[in-house]
């Protein structure tokens, strides 16, 4: 019983200590863990919550369908078929067969232009996709080069920003009042994300619910959401409806607010990314970087290593010892020597 006992406790202690010395790796698989958990639960959601409604509409549609073929007998559903095939593959590339939206066309200046930032920040809604192979070919190559390009561009911009938008003012902050540094920098995220929120999602939402005729406040918000996260879903794109007015500067002003939004989005993260509790929580699941000291620990134990290595393979050396006539000192009589 004593032994088992023993054996017991020697096995919890082994597995302590083998938890302790990894817990990076047993954080980092608790966060795949988590992640994959999380993807699951997204898909049950959309999954429970979407697919009654696409059942609905796909019931709807085979009834229009068929009452359509059944008013015009004339018409095989074959035809049909091939001219709703050639329709929907047109709409694929933003171009509608529909007379209300013939009006507007995709690849104007501005138009190419609102399409050019949307690939450059990798927002991509998919309305509108190039027609023509050498178009294709430009986009490949074009988004290889302005993708990194624009990266390098809102690293730089929000290095900048930052300085005035976040660091000065908390320094201020903590010299002037003598506040805590950490209670200062996580009062001052909060009070960005309700400004960049107000000014990035509630107005303009507001402002687009007023000008896009079918949109709501919510659908204008997501919309929002959807283009400043860059999921960009494309299910609601402005400026397609039928005689938008000042269409041409309304898709400048989506352009330049894109750009604007996307560059605050980033200063609000990268402002929450700096809080001393985040960095906390990311060194949770970070490897451990080596330190100096180790490093130099790490160099020191090699050369002596290297030293014992080259010691044992010299040869050994032959110790004599030499061989001197000392003369003898003897007295001044002459009967005895001084030093024997």
């Amino acid at each position: 019983s004593a032994a088992s006992t023993m054996l017991q406790s020697l096995t919890s202690n082994s597995c302590v200590r083998l938890i302790q010395s990894n817990r990076s790796a047993w954080y980092f698989l608790f966060l795949v863990l988590g992640y994959v958990l999380y993807l699951i639960f997204g898909a049950v959601v959309f999954s429970s919550v979407e697919l009654p409604y696409e059942d609905l509409l796909r019931q709807e549609l085979r009834n229009i369908k068929l009452q359509f073929l059944q008013e015009n007998k004339c018409l095989s559903e074959d035809r049909l078929e091939e001219f709703l095939t050639k329709a929907l593959d047109a709409s694929n590339y933003g171009v509608s067969i529909l007379n209300n939206a013939s009006a507007n066309w995709n690849w104007d200046f501005t138009s190419s232009l609102f399409f050019a930032s949307t690939v450059l920040s990798t927002t991509g809604y998919g309305h509108t996709a190039p027609l023509s192979d050498g178009g294709k070919a430009f986009c490949i190559i074009y988004s290889v080069i302005g993708i990194p390009f624009t990266l390098l561009f809102l690293t730089a911009v929000v290095q900048r920003i930052m300085v005035f938008s976040t660091r000065r003012p908390i320094m201020y902050v903590h010299t002037r009042w003598g506040l805590s540094k950490p209670l200062v920098a996580l009062v001052h995220a909060n009070l960005l994300a309700i400004v960049a929120v107000s000014c990035f999602f509630l107005i303009p939402a507001a402002i687009f619910s007023a000008l896009e005729k079918d949109w709501n406040f919510l659908e204008s918000f997501y919309f929002c959401f959807i283009s400043l996260s860059t999921i960009g879903l494309g299910d609601y794109v402005p400026g397609e409806a039928f005689n938008q007015r000042f269409r041409e500067l309304y898709k400048l002003g989506i352009t330049v607010y894109l750009l604007l939004g996307l560059i605050a989005m980033l200063v609000v993260l990268e402002t929450f990314c700096e809080l001393q509790q985040l960095k906390q929580l990311r060194k949770m699941f970070y490897l451990k970087k080596e330190k100096p000291q180790d490093q130099l620990a790490i160099m020191d134990h090699d050369h002596l290593a290297f030293s014992a290595v080259d010691h044992a393979a010299s040869p050994p050396e032959e110790k004599s010892e030499p061989f001197v006539d000392v003369p003898v000192l003897t007295s001044p009589g002459g009967d005895e020597p001084m030093i024997r």
